[in-house]
């Protein structure tokens, strides 16, 4: 009896744990990242505009020259357009996809996390991942709003954006896109975080790789890959239509 109520406060503590570190290691990686995740938002909508103008030269070039267009023309801030919103987003996102990911997997009678089957994985990644974007679309729009606003001049801060978007359409227009979003969502995580965790695994069982940091790179590659593949078609449409306002302006655009 007293085993199991010690058990039962060490384990909040450990899920509680779980959940801040999955915050604040998401956070910290959007703030590298941003850059990366500017130039994709650019990219994404950059199609849209050339086929509405009838161009067909692209102002961002591939990755490393959008990012060196950007730099050139909006400064190295401009490549850290959305950061605030990024790391509000990935605060509650991430936090609650990658923190509940075990819990769920226990809740679906997963006891052996090396011989968890492979479903299980899958059906947990999901549910998280939609949970997660479920709470944060609003912070999601923002996000692509401020880093698609090539001029600077769509929104004067990350507390006027959500202001800006509310006053569009109330709690609908902040949750444009929930649709794509919590797809995105599911198909993210249930690729990435059972694909890392399966490859671990696997390779641990074969006795490829031990427990280390080569096993953790080895897996987090093939999570990634496979995790961009999955999710690529439904990105380029959640961020075409969160971009859009309630008037279909698209002003922040080449």
């Amino acid at each position: 009896m007293a085993d199991s109520s010690s058990s039962s406060p060490s384990r909040r503590r450990e899920t509680a744990l779980r959940f801040a570190l999955a915050s604040v290691s998401n956070m910290a990686g959007a703030t590298v990242t941003n850059p990366l995740d500017v130039i994709k938002v650019r990219m994404q909508l950059e199609g849209e505009g050339m086929a509405r103008r009838g161009k067909h030269v692209r102002h961002y070039n591939g990755l490393l020259r959008g990012m060196q267009t950007i730099a050139r023309e909006e400064g190295v801030r401009g490549l850290y357009k959305g950061l605030i919103a990024s790391l509000l987003r990935e605060a509650f996102y991430s936090g609650i996809r990658l923190g509940s990911y075990e819990p769920l997997k226990e809740l679906l009678g997963a006891t052996d996390p090396a011989h968890t089957p492979l479903w299980k994985k899958i059906v947990a990644g999901a549910c998280g991942g939609v949970i997660g974007s479920a709470f944060a679309t609003p912070l999601d729009l923002v996000k692509v709003r401020m880093q698609a606003d090539v001029a600077g001049t769509r929104h004067a801060s990350t507390r006027q954006a959500f202001a800006d978007v509310f006053a569009e359409g109330g709690w609908q227009a902040l949750f444009r896109g929930f649709g794509p979003t919590v797809q995105r969502a599911a198909l993210l995580t249930a690729a990435q975080i059972p694909s890392y965790d399966h490859a671990k695994h696997t390779l641990i069982n074969a006795g490829i790789l031990a427990e280390g940091l080569p096993l953790h790179i080895a897996a987090s590659m093939c999570a990634g890959l496979v995790a961009a593949l999955v999710t690529s078609p439904v990105d380029v449409i959640k961020t075409r239509i969160m971009n859009q306002s309630k008037h279909h302006s698209h002003h922040s655009h080449h």
